[in-house]
């Protein structure tokens, strides 16, 4: 796939980065902020020991360290009822003149829904609600348009991730998450209005 894109995708490829960890002082000291941005630029989740001295060395915002760890571990199946459920609700979305066609463009999909969920989950780790960087969506926002990603499929996508973790989690914590993930389909639903 990579060999298809433009430069212009491939350079905002690198600019999308949606997570603000500069606005998470003084709440969480820098060897803390450290662990999520170094986690973050690998495109990988919190480890058990990472998620522990992140709680450690700030208890008061530890109170969601258990559910990314769900998060982490049922991220698989969480994306793939996400898929689901957008499938569902866009018929033919992965066949030819679909948003989502050819099956390139849809495993690019998938792999967002997964980056989503694994950014929601440093913010939910850090507790953090405010997470968004302004620059990266921005960038964010250009290559979904220069893409022509279906961005009310997309949104869709963010809030079926979050009907997915349901069940995983305690109604007390789901209602208090939840707005982690509004928080970016909020942002999502304008892009290409302006």
């Amino acid at each position: 796939m990579a060999e298809t894109l433009s430069p212009i995708v491939k350079e905002l490829i690198l600019k999308a980065k949606i997570m603000n960890f500069q606005a998470w002082f003084p709440a969480h000291p820098a060897a803390s902020i450290a662990l999520f941005q170094t986690a973050d630029q690998n495109d990988r989740w919190l480890s058990d020991e990472e998620l522990e001295s992140i709680a450690t060395a700030a208890p008061k915002k530890a109170q969601f360290i258990p559910v990314a760890k769900i998060f982490r571990d049922h991220a698989a199946d969480i994306v793939d009822q996400a898929r689901a459920s957008v499938l569902q609700k866009f018929p033919g979305i992965t066949e030819p003149g679909g948003g989502l066609y050819p099956e390139m463009r849809a495993e690019a999909c998938w792999r967002d829904f997964q980056h989503f969920l694994r950014s929601i989950s440093y913010a939910i780790a850090g507790n953090v609600p405010d997470y968004l960087s302004q620059q990266g969506l921005h960038f964010m926002e250009a290559l979904y348009l220069e893409l022509a990603v279906p961005l009310d499929a997309m949104t869709a996508g963010i809030d079926a991730l979050a009907e997915a973790s349901r069940p995983y989690l305690e109604p007390s914590d789901y209602s208090q998450i939840k707005p982690f993930f509004q928080h970016l389909s909020s942002y999502l639903s304008h892009f290409g209005q302006d």
